[in-house]
């Protein structure tokens, strides 16, 4: 079976997808157009930002993984789904079309920015392995930076950092942080470690919702324990450089605003001729486009009915849901090609699984809480299991061995000292293109 298929995404649901369809139809034209080359473990990032892994435990090779799929080093800013091509724009900065028989559309998402007046000009994402890295060097910059200044205000205000988004990016970020902080600043002689400040703003009711009260409640305890202090019904208002401004009326002053406040699907498929939910592509039980049978999407992008939960529900976007939507995307995919019936995606959730840092976590598997060192241990199984990569685990678990030996050694890497650490700097989301100029490139490049 010859056919050009192209995969855009190099995350858990697009690499699922090449992988599977390499075993299924090996002599298919696959490619797979990813601006990295490397498949993010994004539940990882929070302990990448603390130091607890090294920035290469939480990325698995595309050219380990792949075997026959050709990665085309570049992000999809658009496509014309009348002429099936997809307009890339490769790392250089050139424009590539690539023509398609099939398109799976995996674009994952990124940070949701909400319309706060400075948020994009002082706020800092935790969702990239560059923003994760950042976060790294600039909390413990700070703290030295404390550590050396004289000026009582000016150490106050460095030591104080804000996390707004009370969901699980946001809680494992300030829970992993908090603690890399304290170690730190016992080991700076000057810097008095009850100076640090750590703020949780969450605009609900609780943290957490979706693993319930009870559990919401232990994560709450936790954190308060260790001197974070947890804002509910709460939302910020506005930042600048030195301060943020709270909706209870607070104005603290700091130098560190990190934004965790969701995410939204891939600015892409909101730039396709194409139905959409909430941002996210609108697609059948079996993961295809309506009218556009040789498209299919899948993951955070995509608005996959949850069959299991009924009632009109549509999956979240978690890894959980894309890497299991990935080998039925590839079937589908195959069985179109054939003219064979398609196999509707239902996956019930298994539960999910919340690092606080050390023995502490929170995890309810299959619907049963736990909390303390016992979700601690399924936290670490479940992670190590998710990688499925052998060399991927020895490498998460090398790290997690050494740090336990060692304690918290985080340094700053220095590899990011002329990023301004804004948010549309590490996520790019002016890159894509509207669907006439996207007809237009592509015109133009058939022409040339």
């Amino acid at each position: 079976m010859s056919a050009r298929i192209v995969v855009v995404g190099g995350g858990f649901a697009g690499t699922g997808v090449a992988r599977r369809l390499e075993k299924l139809v090996p002599q298919a034209d696959i490619r797979l157009v990813s601006p990295d080359d490397h498949m993010l473990y994004l539940p990882l990032l929070p302990q990448v930002a603390a130091g607890v892994l090294t920035p290469r435990a939480a990325v698995l090779s595309l050219s380990r993984l792949l075997r026959r799929t050709l990665l085309v080093p570049g992000r999809a800013i658009g496509v014309d789904l009348d002429t099936r091509r997809v307009l890339v724009r490769s790392i250089t900065g050139e424009h590539e079309v690539l023509p398609y028989d099939r398109l799976v559309l995996a674009p994952g998402s990124v940070t949701r920015v909400m319309d706060v007046p400075g948020l994009r000009e002082f706020g800092r994402g935790a969702k990239t392995l560059a923003e994760a890295a950042f976060l790294r060097d600039h909390v413990l910059g700070q703290l030295e930076i404390a550590h050396a200044s004289t000026d009582p205000e000016e150490r106050a205000r460095r030591c104080r950092f804000v996390v707004v988004g009370g969901g699980y990016a946001g809680v494992e970020t300030a829970a992993n942080l908090q603690r890399t902080a304290v170690a730190l600043a016992r080991r700076l002689p000057r810097l008095d470690p009850s100076l640090i400040r750590w703020h949780v703003v969450q605009h609900g009711g609780e943290l957490m919702p979706g693993l319930g009260a009870r559990l919401s409640e232990d994560t709450r305890r936790v954190l308060v324990s260790r001197g974070v202090h947890v804002d509910l019904h709460t939302s910020l208002v506005g930042a600048d450089d030195t301060s943020v401004t709270l909706s209870d009326g607070r104005r603290l002053a700091t130098s560190t605003l990190i934004w965790t406040a969701g995410v939204a699907p891939s600015p892409l498929v909101g730039r396709l001729d194409a139905e959409t939910a909430h941002g996210r592509l609108v697609v059948e039980p079996d993961l295809s486009v309506p009218g556009r049978p040789e498209v299919s999407a899948l993951g955070d992008a995509a608005a996959v009915p949850d069959l299991a939960t009924g009632d009109g529900a549509v999956c979240p976007p978690t890894a959980q849901h894309a890497s299991r939507q990935a080998p039925v995307a590839a079937d589908n995919v195959v069985a179109s090609l054939a003219g064979r019936p398609t196999r509707r995606y239902r996956h019930r959730d298994l539960g999910m699984v919340v690092d606080l840092g050390g023995r502490n976590a929170v995890a309810k598997p299959f619907g049963i809480g736990l909390a303390g060192t016992p979700a601690a241990a399924v936290t670490a199984a479940y992670h190590l299991w998710a990688l499925h990569v052998p060399a991927a685990m020895a490498r998460v678990a090398t790290n997690w061995a050494l740090h336990a030996v060692q304690g918290q050694s985080a340094v700053r890497l220095g590899f990011l000292t002329g990023a301004s650490g804004r948010l549309a700097e590490f996520e790019h989301t002016d890159d894509y293109l509207e669907p006439a100029e996207v007809r237009a490139a592509v015109a133009a490049a058939r022409s040339s």
